[in-house]
């Protein structure tokens, strides 16, 4: 093997990929790229078994043949380079052999043979998305995913797919976000649950670019192909939860409240709040919205009162601030609603302004008991 190639243009799909590789695999073939070489183009494959990543360059060359290199060593060492020619030789003693404009490095390589092979997604249905719009659903609820492993379905995002919407949904029982796009659809209907960590790694791959991305599923796999990247990835096992049942359909009480305004009060009352429960308390009456907060066990407490617009009962309801913190922060919106039925029921927060169109965006965060 021998090719030459842009340190800048190899260290960029070395990028795109690094994320993963594990830092501490059982396996020891997998702290490696696969190298995949066939004359002037070349394949780059990074894997932790669950998540497979390739990504394919152009380079000057007239071999074809396969290498696992060291990712950790190739990655430190590309950083160190001015944009510049590389050449890499393969040797016949196991070794690969960078020469560049400064000087030569040799690294060890392992058995391209021993690398897993990446799964194939066959008898897949498939549909084609906006990267931008892709990457828009994945901000939006990821954050809102669990991280309990004895409740594997709730540590993904729920793709479902219908013949006149694509919905995204994530909930770890305290909070759910429900992204829907109208102006996305698939020829059949179908719904899986997607990992954290592919979703991350999509996120980034997929920012600021508006090309389309296909997107491939079956039972258990699904595989993402973007310009010249291919994420593929093992679906999560088991049926997400009816999230339609937690979310109220009668909410008669509405707040209309600025975003910024009620977000950064809610920052400065929650630091007096008791550190276990996070516990805020909302008092709602007519045009003022109360926010207080007390933490018995340090005699400390905190109250600020905002101007709404608030049509409803008089009401006081109690959540974790952390909760609605971040439900807050995840939007873009200048105004939001927040609708309410009663205390012991679940607020519904929507962006007022701010959205696309074919975009609806609905976030749920579960009430907590107030104090006497």
């Amino acid at each position: 093997m021998k090719f030459i190639v842009s340190s800048g243009s190899l260290l960029k799909n070395i990028n795109l990929i690094n994320g993963v590789i594990n830092t501490n695999n059982t396996i020891p073939i997998l702290d490696n790229f696969l190298f995949e070489l066939s004359e002037n183009s070349l394949k780059i494959t990074g894997s932790d078994l669950e998540t497979t990543i390739t990504t394919t360059l152009e380079v000057e060359s007239s071999d074809s043949a396969r290498a696992a290199v060291p990712s950790r060593i190739l990655s430190d060492t590309l950083k160190t380079f001015p944009e510049q020619p590389l050449t890499f030789i393969q040797k016949e003693d196991g070794l690969m052999e960078i020469v560049s404009e400064q000087g030569n490095y040799q690294l060890a390589l392992e058995a391209a043979d021993d690398y897993p092979n990446t799964p194939d997604v066959e008898d897949a249905s498939s549909t084609m998305v906006q990267a931008g719009i892709l990457a828009e659903a994945i901000s939006n609820t990821l954050f809102a995913t669990g991280n309990d492993e004895l409740r594997p379905v709730m540590t993904g995002v729920f793709f479902q797919a219908g013949n006149d919407n694509f919905k995204f949904v994530a909930t770890d029982a305290h909070r759910l976000v429900k992204y829907t796009r109208t102006d996305l659809n698939a020829d059949e209907p179908a719904d899986y649950i997607m990992p954290k960590k592919p979703l991350n790694l999509l996120k980034n791959i997929l920012s600021g670019s508006n090309d389309d991305v296909k997107v491939e599923y079956n039972k258990t796999n699904s595989r993402f192909s973007f310009q010249n990247i291919v994420l593929t990835c093992r679906l999560i096992d088991g049926k997400y939860p009816n999230y339609e049942a937690v979310i109220p359909k009668e909410n008669p009480n509405v707040l209309t409240i600025n975003r910024n305004m009620f977000l950064t009060s809610l920052r400065r009352v929650s630091i007096f709040s008791n550190k276990s429960t996070n516990q805020v308390r909302l008092k709602l009456s007519g045009s003022q919205l109360t926010i207080n907060a007390e933490d018995l066990d340090f005699s400390s407490k905190a109250e600020e009162k905002l101007p709404c617009d608030y049509n409803g009962s008089d009401m006081q309801i109690g959540f974790n601030s952390k909760f609605l913190i971040e439900v807050l922060n995840n939007l873009n919106s200048d105004d939001i609603t927040l609708e309410m039925s009663e205390p012991s029921r679940a607020g519904i927060i929507k962006p007022v302004d701010g959205l696309v169109e074919g975009e609806e965006i609905l976030m749920l965060v579960m009430p907590v008991m107030l104090n006497a």
